[in-house]
């Protein structure tokens, strides 16, 4: 290839990059890359690479062989639209080893924004299948800039803390991005539980308070990051995340209110409870006592006479006396001689009339 094609080739992948729609790089259509060497092996296919958040992908479809069992194994290079040199995707340039892989995909994402490629840089990809000594037509890909084509998602670890009237709700970045290349803006979508949607004002940092909420209403939400390129004034939306919900609290009076409330509700219930009881009582006590009202119980001894008729009465009731629960009385009985009766009565007479045993008005 001559230096004016290198030349034209690079003009206009760089006319692609700026025309170039925030969706995601999804690339079925491929550009064999022309050489002098024959192939002996068919080219793989339908290359997609895969750009979402921080992860980056090729991968593509097997190559099958019909009268071979070896493995197949396959090879991918990258280069920057400013070069013209290609290079091997391995564990020295990129931390990952796509020089002689056996499955259909190549994962180069970057564990930290050291490594892997420069997201605000345009990469290119080709892809070559290798059996021992044959090797297949390099299939080559459009070009990608990770910011400008990657898949912004949702925020990420989201948190909610219910308050009084509000909720407070926290969450982290999409993915790491340095600052000085592009930054996020959140959003927040919230409703009260079947209301309408509301939206605040676009945000820089990782937590917001959704204030001048109901108290003790139920209230969702959702969140969105939108990633801004600042060099370049380009801004690229991302997902919603999912639906969540939380209730709000209240606050110190309108909790005081309730209490209040709920007592005298308790108070006044229990009053109507009490009331009814007595009102029921009162009106029919007559039924109430017969109710609550013992049977009388027959005596034990009259019990068991009435089990044995022919046991006499006197000793069914005497049956279970002891003599030392019997109260007797002392009685002495003294007797006189005719004469001397009568003696004893007259003296008794004469000294009921003696006035000497009268009682005397007027005392001393």
């Amino acid at each position: 290839m001559s230096q004016n094609e290198q030349r034209k080739n690079r003009i206009q992948g760089s006319r692609k990059g700026r025309l170039c729609g925030p969706q995601s790089l999804l690339l079925g259509r491929l550009n064999v890359a022309p050489s002098d060497t024959p192939f002996q092996l068919p080219a793989p296919r339908n290359l997609k690479v895969h750009l979402y958040n921080a992860q980056q992908a090729l991968s593509w479809e097997p190559v099958s062989l019909n009268n071979d069992t070896r493995l197949v194994v396959y090879q991918v290079q990258y280069k920057y639209s400013t070069s013209s040199t290609w290079y091997d995707v391995n564990r020295k340039d990129s931390r990952v080893d796509c020089t002689n892989l056996t499955g259909t995909e190549c994962n180069f994402t970057a564990n930290s924004l050291s490594e892997g490629f420069p997201r605000h840089f345009n990469i290119t990809l080709r892809l070559r299948a290798k059996l021992g000594d044959l090797v297949s037509a390099w299939v080559k890909a459009p070009w990608f800039e990770h910011y400008r084509n990657a898949t912004i998602g949702p925020p990420e670890d989201i948190w909610v803390t219910p308050e009084e009237g509000s909720l407070i709700i926290s969450f982290s970045s999409p993915f790491d991005v340095p600052a000085s290349v592009a930054f996020f803006w959140y959003y927040v979508y919230y409703w009260e539980k079947g209301g309408s949607k509301q939206v605040t004002h676009r945000f820089r940092s990782n937590f917001i308070t959704l204030n001048d909420l109901k108290p003790l209403r139920v209230y969702c939400f959702q969140l969105k990051a939108e990633l801004f390129l600042a060099k370049e004034n380009i801004s690229r939306p991302g997902h919603l995340s999912n639906i969540s919900c939380s209730e709000t609290t209240v606050d110190a009076s309108t909790k005081l209110q309730q209490v209040i409330l709920i007592s005298m509700g308790t108070f006044l219930l229990l009053s109507v409870l009490v009331g009814a009881c007595l009102f029921l009582v009162l009106k029919y006590r007559g039924l109430v006592k017969y109710w609550f009202h013992t049977a009388p119980s027959i005596p034990s001894q009259i019990e068991e006479y009435l089990k044995d008729p022919a046991q006499p009465i006197l000793d069914a009731l005497d049956k279970d006396s002891s003599p030392k629960d019997d109260a007797w009385d002392s009685v002495s009985i003294v007797s006189f001689p005719e004469n001397k009766q009568e003696d004893i009565l007259q003296n008794t007479l004469n000294q009921s009339t003696d006035p000497s045993h009268q009682p005397v008005e007027g005392g001393p």
